[in-house]
């Protein structure tokens, strides 16, 4: 009877070890595939993403007549005043009056609330967008940027004005180029 109740109980600890290590190598390769799919799959997402960004642009830029060009990166930019001087650089100190609004008119801030916005050009802490479009300018230049989500607050917006995933419309006068 007592070997009988030992084969029992080791044949279930048997059965139990069998099934705890094959569910583990299922959840190991299941963890491989999950994580070579989203790679690929992300990647082809955010590129279809980019593409309708760049699509939206180019639609609210030939229903209003603008004539923009688009950088490598995805930025579109207009300069209607060239300014005068050098253009700006890495490392510059400037300021400028700005507005921003969403591609739908919303308006978001402006230099007029919160006064002239002063920058290190390069060092960060504004949109990349924003910070490509600048060294296009000089002094006094004024230009209007248009920045796809992933040149400006990305995925997650501003969390206040500009929410996720916006495109974003930048007037901008340049005040001051200090080196």
């Amino acid at each position: 009877m007592i070997r009988y109740k030992q084969f029992i109980v080791n044949t279930f600890i048997l059965i139990f070890m069998v099934i705890f290590f094959s569910c583990n190598r299922e959840k190991e390769g299941e963890n491989q595939r999950r994580k070579q799919i989203p790679k690929q799959s992300l990647e082809e997402v955010n590129k279809l993403l980019i593409e309708k960004d760049a699509e939206l642009i180019k639609s609210y830029v030939n229903r209003r007549g603008w004539k923009m060009e688009e950088s490598n990166s995805g930025l579109w930019y207009m300069i209607y005043e060239d300014g005068e001087g050098e253009h700006i650089k890495r490392g510059d100190f400037i300021s400028f009056n700005y507005r921003v609004n969403l591609l739908d008119g919303t308006f978001c801030y402006s230099s007029e609330e919160q006064g002239p916005k002063s920058i290190v050009v390069g060092k960060g802490g504004v949109e990349s967008g924003l910070e490509e479009g600048v060294l296009l300018l000089k002094s006094g230049s004024k230009a209007r940027f248009i920045l796809p989500p992933h040149l400006a607050h990305g995925l997650i917006g501003d969390e206040n004005k500009i929410p996720a995933r916006a495109i974003i419309i930048y007037d901008i006068e340049i005040l001051t180029i200090n080196q």
